[in-house]
């Protein structure tokens, strides 16, 4: 047990490493161009926090928060998800006294969820998510779903598909719930346990279960966008209007609802159809009332979530080629005590002037060393001994091209950090 990693956790390894770098620059560098501002939220949070932001109906707080009391009698949660820490933020530090929207983005944050765990999904997860406080209007939904668009084309994912749905507000929500309550009671004995216990609470889980006969029954179940007030339906008309101006391809589909109970108005996934059954690779919505139910003033709030884990599957599926960290330039193998410490010298000039190279440290022969050299894919390897430290000249081998020079320390200095200019 002591070395098998937490069933539902993951390992990276370090020739894993880069992929996640490679995904987590572009995400940065997307956020940077949409002018958005990276936070770090702690990873555990007051339980309180998921009941009244997340909603204590819900299947997360029902059934997969990892709760505990600590040693000053606390409940705490390992955080679910992102956005109800995120509001805690925006609230506690009385960000809505700066200059609003305030457009704010976490990278590689972990979340943790008790489930079964299936490919791409864990029980220990990272997402990367975007928060959006103070912006009611419909520009900054569009805004969000194509900052979580331009992400998963960059990261190489280029068939991607937008569904869309509109769940209401605090105004028209009533009606529909109603309308919709009296449905799945009409046809309480098609439904699950899990949907029949959730009608009266929280009626619109039902329209995503994933149950055959649940999803027969939802197939014909009132619509949320058939309740929208004037308000919802004119903010989903212009959401739709934005999307087509910027020939961003969507379709409405009334079945989402996502998972959690501060969602209002707008939700929506992405997906990469040619992923299959996992397709799912982001999703959000709007959340007009969550700043409201943890404490703040009433300050409108849109974000999504994307699993780093799930990404990074979608574009091994994809075949996708992400680029391999930068190859050690220069191996110095040294022989003896003196040599030794010129080697070191030498690697020590070079990874000052940003150039990746390495030495021996653990005392292995020459031949271990080129062997370990050769290994790690060395561009050029240097040999230094007793004769090449009184001659002045080192040896130097090209790995690619097989060529052996002899240079001093410093045109070797010289060659390796002029090609890195």
């Amino acid at each position: 047990m002591l070395t098998t990693a937490p069933k539902g956790t993951k390992d990276v390894l370090p020739g894993e490493s880069y992929q996640w770098h490679y995904i987590e620059n572009i995400m940065r560098e997307v956020c940077r161009v949409y002018g958005y501002d990276e936070i770090r939220l702690p990873t555990f949070e007051h339980t309180e926090l998921f009941l009244r932001g997340v909603g204590d109906t819900t299947d997360v707080v029902q059934k997969e928060m990892y709760t505990f009391e600590d040693k000053g009698g606390r409940s705490i949660t390992l955080k679910p998800e992102g956005t109800a820490g995120a509001a805690r933020m925006f609230v506690e530090h009385a960000l809505y006294n700066e200059a609003l929207p305030k457009r704010l983005y976490y990278l590689n944050s972990a979340h943790f969820r008790y489930e079964r765990p299936q490919a791409g999904r864990y029980r220990e997860h990272h997402q990367f998510g975007v928060e959006v406080f103070g912006a009611p209007q419909s520009a900054i939904d569009a805004e969000v779903i194509m900052l979580a668009m331009a992400v998963l084309r960059r990261a190489g994912l280029p068939n991607l598909e937008v569904e869309l749905n509109s769940i209401g507000c605090s105004k028209c929500r009533p009606a529909y719930s109603q309308a919709l309550k009296e449905y799945l009671h009409a046809h309480e004995d098609e439904l699950c346990g899990t949907c029949r216990e959730r009608m009266e609470r929280n009626p619109l889980r039902v329209l995503d279960c994933k149950v055959e006969g649940c999803k027969a029954v939802a197939a014909a179940a009132p619509k949320p966008v058939d309740y929208l007030c004037q308000e919802c339906a004119a903010h989903f008309e212009s959401l739709k209007a934005y999307l087509q101006m910027e020939n961003v391809k969507f379709r409405v589909n009334p079945f989402i609802v996502r998972g959690l109970d501060y969602y209002t108005r707008t939700v929506f996934e992405i997906l990469s159809p040619d992923l299959g059954a996992q397709s799912t690779v982001c999703g959000g919505g709007r959340y007009d009332g969550l700043i409201e139910a943890v404490g703040g003033p009433q300050v409108a709030g849109i974000g999504f979530g994307m699993g780093m884990e799930r990404l990074l599957l979608a574009l091994e599926k994809m075949n996708v080629d992400i680029p391999k960290p930068e190859r050690v330039q220069l191996y110095v193998a040294p022989m003896g005590e003196e040599a030794s410490l010129a080697a070191f010298d030498l690697v020590s000039r070079l990874r000052q002037a940003g150039v990746k190279a390495e030495t021996d440290c653990v005392g292995r022969s020459l031949k271990a060393q080129l062997k370990y050299a050769n290994k790690l894919d060395c561009a050029f390897v240097a040999v230094v001994g007793s004769d090449e430290l009184a001659g002045g000249a080192w040896r130097v081998r090209d790995m690619m091209g097989g060529e052996e020079t002899t240079r001093t320390p410093e045109e070797i200095f010289q060659m390796l950090t002029e090609a890195t200019k």
